[in-house]
């Protein structure tokens, strides 16, 4: 994006001129020009993504605009990466050394004079042909012409061609007939193209509907509407359906006339009033203080493609249907009605077709659109269907029958604000289908500069609200929550993902490298190889200019060797993002010491087994990323990096049935204390030096995590004291040298009150008091507590507490969950609490659970007494456990299987031969080993839940 371009050049130009370089004369006032030019341009800049489509003039200044802001960025870095050069020799602050070093950097400031002259003079020609945009112009009015067109066409559609229609059609009527007098908001929203407006007028236009609701007006809402023409719009077409004629003062009213006129029409009658496609908040706010809410049981439908404003519509009296992808088989009954004009597929064309069908992802508009186009084809040649499987992207963009399904979902896009366009086209860089882990993109958008500071708020925070408001707006869809509920990975859907590739490769944001035919760009400053082989970088490196560099899946041939070729490249010099996470390294290629601009480097799940010194010269670090690595140590050097803000070392290790995650930390002898920007600190080894390295984390004020192994009694109270000076802790962990060291934390006068999430795996002589005040905590893991008092009475009453796990945690025999208590915990897990007997749940107990795991409780053989008063539950699951307790559960048979029947999964699991083979409830207590009755899932991840 041409607007996130400027937007980051103006950041730099502003600390160039701030810092106290030695410029030539007359630089100043150049770079102090071309930043005053930039600034000006960038307000058309913000307004022209929407409009370029439209005006090739445009889009061609826009695409000029970009240039220069990236060859302005060039100059600068490569100007940094001199001083760095010559900054690395000598003391920086002797007399001598500053003479030296001017006469050394003459050269370097001359260059960068000569840059920015060059750059001064396209600026000024730039700006001489400034493009002047109107906010309401001709491009406006296509672009409303273009969304209401493609509305129209699912406002045409017949009730006999839709699928899928009828439940979620049920539902929405249930709620508008529902026996409620308050005027209630029903909300519709969902991704482009999941069919809102068509099920809200199918609902609109349903007899019932109109009989029930004799007063009604639909208003279709554009991204550029004016809030005066919306409401005389609507003031019209109540007094058509009312059957008076509309005042001729309308066309003069002032708009909080036409409010209380339409509020006066409306107050004796029970009504219907759809709004279509709401952009903004802003729109609800201002209607529905002419709604009246005259205890008439009226409704107002809004349909939107913005969670949030579904949600703010619906506060007080409502209900939100969030609309879902079509189902395997009723998509392809859809799919197959439309192409085969209602007949079915052809055998030999049916592999192919499903293949298509699952690039569509389930969302109604595509399907149609696709099916609409593949129609026209003939059925008798396969290969012509196949280049449109392998081809889909191309495809869509050369296809004009499938324009109108791009306007839908182009329309979202264009309505972003500017600082989530880059955010969103950064996602293209991804494989398709690949789930995106929720840390690793938000610490991507920070190293690359997307991410503005705000107050009172980290960068990461920050990161963090972007990716909530892409989901909000259904860009993104949620892979796999944790157990709190949170989002960990997510994805784009296919033909969303295709729309939003298109315009990265059109303004030249990134450039992808698969296993296929690619035509390179002049210029590469992102590139992303996913599963290709060196070689074609190796032909193209001439045009990198890299800022950015990911890679996936790659072949075993891309070694070293290959790594240390492209690594010493002049055109990967300027690199800021290194991900090689899942490379076939087996060592840290040493040339990446010299990327002096990196800010994020990712070895994960990599063979390196050790970082040099030399890292020390990535001063601009802020990730380092060696999680599953064999990294066990890290140099002194590391305390250098002033700017790290993640350091994550460790991996996992499956070593056998009664421990299965064994996390693997590194150790340290650095001053740490110095890395006063570290926020993420995981697993570090504290056996060593331990109460000299206590004080330095003390000294670590900004860290949000801290992960500790190999932790002593003795040094305890040093880390106590360390935890108190943290009053920004999120998420502790600590680990104690191994599992009968005693924990001695029990003296923290003031415990970080923002934490979340705590883990403590060693003995504890006694439960923490302290934990009791954290009314922010979410997830507690005790293990190896060994307690002899029930810990549970110190944890019932944490108000936000949703998950908690115990794994040797108790001796005692009994474990009583009283009424009231745990109201907000949804998983409970359970394992080897070696003397337990029984547990007792009281009504009123546990009331959100949803998952219960037990496990491995040998002396556990009776149902757990009122299991039945949680009637949230939706999954239990028994592991290793008695046989009586299996029994007894039984559908056929069991005693107890009447506490259980209302949970809709129950398993059984055992261990058997290195794996875990998983029986459903039919087969409880008999333990057979005929696959038939095993139900499809033999699996060798252990069932805990212990991994942080």
């Amino acid at each position: 994006m041409a607007d996130s371009s400027v937007s980051f050049l103006l950041d730099k130009l502003t600390s160039l001129l701030q810092e106290e370089v030695n410029l030539q004369r007359g630089v100043r006032e150049d770079v102090q020009y071309i930043k005053d030019e930039l600034e000006r341009h960038k307000a058309i800049l913000m307004m022209a993504d929407s409009m370029e489509d439209k005006d090739p003039e445009l889009k061609v200044w826009v695409k000029r605009v970009r240039e220069i802001a990236e060859d302005m960025e060039d100059a600068i870095d490569e100007f940094s990466i001199r001083l760095v050069d010559h900054h690395q020799q000598g003391t920086r602050n002797s007399f001598i050394h500053r003479m030296v070093f001017g006469l050394k950097t003459l050269r370097a400031r001359h260059r960068i004079a000569s840059d920015i002259q060059e750059i001064k003079s396209k600026v000024g020609i730039l700006s001489h042909g400034r493009p002047i945009i109107s906010g309401v112009g001709s491009g406006s009015s296509q672009r409303l012409s273009s969304r209401l067109d493609s509305q129209g066409d699912a406002l045409l559609l017949e009730e006999a061609d839709l699928v899928g229609i009828e439940q979620p059609k049920k539902q929405v009527c249930d709620f508008l007939f529902k026996d409620e007098s308050n005027r209630a908001v029903i909300s519709i929203y969902g991704m482009g193209g999941l069919g809102k407006t068509t099920l809200a007028k199918q609902v609109y236009d349903d007899p019932k509907v109109k009989k029930r609701f004799r007063i009604h007006a639909w208003v279709n809402l554009s991204q550029s509407f004016k809030m005066e023409k919306l409401l005389k719009d609507l003031f019209q077409q109540l007094h058509s359906v009312i059957g008076k004629p509309v005042p001729e003062a309308v066309g003069t009213m002032k708009i909080e006339k036409v409010k209380e006129s339409i509020k006066n029409l409306l107050q004796g009658s029970r009504y219907l009033i759809v709004l279509d496609n709401v952009w903004h908040v802003n729109v609800w706010d201002a209607v529905r203080l002419a709604l009246p809410n005259n205890n008439r049981g009226s409704r107002v439908m809004i349909t939107t493609r913005n969670k949030d404003i579904a949600m703010y519509s619906c506060a007080g009296f409502g209900k939100n249907f969030h609309l879902e992808f079509l189902p395997e088989q009723e998509a392809w009954s859809l799919f197959c009605r439309k192409t085969f004009q209602g007949n079915s597929c052809p055998p030999h064309l049916e592999e192919v077709c499903r293949k298509i069908l699952k690039l569509c992802g389930g969302l109604p508009l595509a399907i149609v659109a696709v099916s609409g186009a593949l129609a026209t084809r003939g059925t008798s040649n396969i290969e012509e269907w196949q280049i449109v499987c392998r081809s889909f992207g191309s495809e869509i963009d050369g296809n004009d029958k499938l324009e109108d399904m791009k306007k839908v979902l182009s329309l979202s896009f264009n309505e972003l604000p500017y600082y989530l366009k880059s955010c969103l086209l950064y996602l293209s860089m991804f494989p398709g289908r690949h789930a995106i882990e929720h840390t690793r993109l938000i610490r991507l958008w920070i190293a690359e500069g997307f991410v503005t500071g705000e107050d009172g708020k980290t960068l990461e925070e920050v990161a963090d609200s972007y990716l909530k408001e892409l989901l909000n707006r259904s860009f993104l869809h949620v892979v796999e929550k944790t157990s709190d509920g949170r989002m960990k990975t997510c994805f784009m859907h296919d033909l969303l993902r295709e729309i939003v590739s298109f315009k990265s490769k059109d303004q030249n944001f990134a450039t992808i490298v698969r296993d296929q035919e690619l035509v390179w760009p002049e210029q590469v400053r992102r590139l992303s190889v996913i599963n290709s082989s060196y070689d074609v970088l190796k032909q193209n490196k001439t045009r990198f200019k890299l800022r950015s560099l990911l890679m996936f899946a790659l072949p075993d041939t891309l070694n070293h060797f290959s790594l240390h070729e492209l690594c010493s490249s002049t055109g990967v010099k300027l690199l800021r993002v290194l991900d090689l996470k899942d490379a076939p390294l087996e060592d840290f290629p040493a040339e990446i010491v010299n990327l002096y601009l990196l800010k994020y480097l990712s070895l994960k799940n990599t063979n390196v087994k050790s970082i040099p010194g030399s890292i020390k010269k990535l001063q601009n670090l802020e990730t380092l990323n060696l999680k599953h690595t064999y990294v066990t140590e890290l140099p002194v050097e590391i305390a250098e990096l002033k700017r790290l803000r993640h350091l994550l070392v460790y991996r996992y290790e499956i070593e056998s049935y009664a421990h299965f995650h064994l996390r693997h930390g590194f150790k340290v002898v650095a001053p740490i204390g110095n890395m006063l920007s570290l926020q993420k600190l995981c697993f570090i080894e504290v056996d060593q030096g331990s109460e000299a390295l206590m004080v330095e984390l003390g000294k670590l004020t900004q860290l949000r995590r801290l992960g500790i192994r190999k932790m002593r009694k003795e040094d305890g109270p040093a880390l106590c004291s360390a935890i108190e000076k943290m009053v920004h802790l999120r998420s502790l962990s600590i680990t104690a040298i191994n599992e009968d060291e005693i924990i001695d934390i029990h003296n923290i006068s003031k415990p970080p009150q923002y934490l979340q999430q705590l883990y403590l795996s060693g003995r504890l002589e006694k439960f923490p008091q302290w934990i009791n005040s954290l009314k922010n905590l979410f997830r507690v893991f005790l293990k190896w507590s060994r307690l002899e008092e029930d810990p549970l009475q110190y944890l019932q009453n944490l108000p936000n507490l949703r998950h908690l796990e115990f794994l040797q945690v108790y001796i005692g025999e009994t474990l009583h969950f009283n009424a009231n208590g745990f109201q907000n915990l949804k998983v409970l897990g359970l394992d080897d609490l070696e003397g337990l007997n029984s547990m007792t749940i009281e009504e009123g107990a546990m009331q959100g659970l949803k998952k219960l795991v037990i496990q491995r409780c040998g002396s556990f053989k009776i149902v757990p007494l009122g299991i039945e008063h949680l009637t949230k539950l939706k999954t239990i699951e028994f592991f290793d456990m008695p046989d009586e307790l299996i029994t007894a559960l039984r559908p056929n048979g069991g005693d107890d299987y009447w506490r259980v029947q209302h949970v809709p999964t129950v398993y059984s699991t055992y261990w058997r031969d290195g794996g875990w083979d998983v029986y459903s409830l039919e087969t409880f207590g008999e333990r057979v080993t005929d696959s038939n009755h095993i139900t499809a899932k033999r699996t060798f991840e252990p069932p805990t839940l212990w991994k942080v």
